[in-house]
């Protein structure tokens, strides 16, 4: 018996592209998903590479430098200099990774790593320090004198079985030139003063972005640093920075669709000859080659891709932009009242006539109510405490403050001030502002006040 084949009903064809369909958009989710959670791994946890690019004499000599202290016991001190984002960071850890991989040092190193933005007095980087050396139990509740004799305690208890010899440690201090300011510089004094002297095997490492740090330590602190400068300076190229960008978004071999890889990649490609992407990167190149940089504005761009976007386009990098290059203290102006967008005005008209001479809130307010005696039927007349409240919310928010927090007898509507904004920061939020009262705006335009 011949079975002829029947057409489906619609119904069933409809059910089965539907199906279809929606696999396609699952699996078209899947890949974006992947994407996001690649890419972003990428711009959030950065490896180290093999080597670092275009600093191969600066990484010699600071590899051999530590090479000495960890083999042959030779104690040294080194300063790391270079603008933010120059790879100082980079290269110490690159130096130390190569280290700690050979065979007769990698047990036998300490590591202390400290930072002048955390260890703000000598007394928590002291107790940082016991808690890296894990010497909690050792110092117990010890009494020192001083904090030599604690510093040399600490290293005492470092020693082998032996007792000829200590184990070598790094001191690694990020942030050195914030390491100055300490009272006395006791830290610096006896952390260098102990890597000139015979008793145990130890290099501080500074790392700083100030060229000057010298300039900021004591003699007795400077008579006992070596002098050894390592001076990094980013000679990235555009085109260097164009190619970094290419393979930050470049999705790997064994990404799990090799359709949806290959079309991303080729998209990547186009998006670089784009040339609206082009003045975007070399407008960010030219404020800074900081890596991290380009990894915010990448992080923001890729944020933006979506089932009905699977590919980055150049409208994403544009957006991407404008939100890493928001001025944070123009948007902030967007959430104020009209009182204090009133006051904020007053205070710049103020800047313009006293050529931006500090004010206090007797003369914001004065200036206040010279406006609103002009146009009092459109701003309501507010009572001087009132006044006052959104004054000090401003202050709050850090877009006025104090020219001198120390004095605290004058009257709070006596004590001088200094505006946070300029004058184009001003306009800007204003023509943003929603509704913003016409005369308010035009108050703010006028040269008089």
């Amino acid at each position: 018996m011949d079975f002829v084949s029947q057409p489906l009903p619609v119904s069933v064809n409809y059910m089965m592209s539907k199906h279809k369909s929606g696999a396609n958009c699952s699996a078209a989710g899947e890949c974006v998903s992947e994407v996001q959670r690649i890419l972003r791994e990428r711009f959030c946890h950065q490896r180290l590479p093999d080597k670092p690019m275009g600093l191969e004499s600066q990484y010699k000599h600071l590899l051999e430098l530590l090479r000495r202290t960890a083999v042959h016991g030779e104690s040294n001190s080194v300063l790391i200099v270079g603008p933010r984002g120059a790879g100082k960071t980079m290269l110490l850890s690159c130096a130390l990774r190569e280290l700690l991989d050979l065979q007769e040092v990698k047990k036998n190193v300490l590591l202390v790593q400290l930072s002048g933005l955390l260890q703000t007095d000598d007394r928590i980087a002291l107790r940082e320090i016991t808690r890296q050396l894990h010497l909690e139990n050792v110092v117990g509740d010890r009494v020192f004198g001083s904090f030599a004799e604690n510093l040399v305690f600490l290293l005492e208890a470092l020693k082998k079985g032996d007792k000829s010899s200590s184990r070598p440690v790094f001191f690694i201090l990020e942030e050195f030139d914030l390491f100055a300011h300490h009272k006395n510089q006791t830290l610096l004094y006896n952390l260098l003063d102990v890597s000139q002297s015979a008793q145990t095997p130890v290099t501080v490492v500074g790392l700083t972005c100030r060229l000057d740090v010298l300039e900021l330590l004591e003699k007795r602190v400077k008579s006992r640093f070596s002098h050894r400068q390592i001076h990094l300076l980013s000679s990235l190229s555009f085109c260097q920075y164009r190619d970094a960008f290419r393979s930050k978004l470049s999705l790997p071999d064994d990404f799990p669709d090799s359709k949806f890889s290959q079309d991303w990649n080729v998209s990547i490609l186009k998006l670089c000859e784009d040339k609206s992407v082009d003045e975007i990167l070399r407008k960010h190149f030219n404020s800074s080659t900081d890596f991290r940089s380009l990894h915010l504005l990448l992080l923001l761009a890729v944020s933006r891709v979506s089932v009905s976007n699977p590919t980055l386009r150049a409208a994403d990098i544009l957006e991407a932009s404008r939100m890493s290059n928001a001025d944070t203290k123009a948007n902030i102006l967007h959430g104020l009242s009209i009182l204090e967008l009133c006051l904020i005005i007053a205070m710049k008209h103020l800047n313009d006539t006293y050529e931006g001479e500090p004010f206090n809130f007797q003369m914001v307010h004065n200036e206040f109510k010279k406006f609103i005696q002009r146009k009092s039927h459109s701003i309501h007349n507010f009572e001087q405490p009132v006044v006052l409240k959104a004054f000090e919310h401003l202050l709050q928010l850090e877009l006025i403050r104090p020219v001198d927090a120390g004095v605290c007898k004058v009257q709070r509507e006596y004590q001088l001030m200094c505006l946070m904004l300029d004058q184009t920061q001003v306009m800007e939020a204003l023509q943003r502002y929603p509704q913003c009262p016409t005369d308010v705006k035009q108050w703010a335009s006028s040269a008089f006040g």
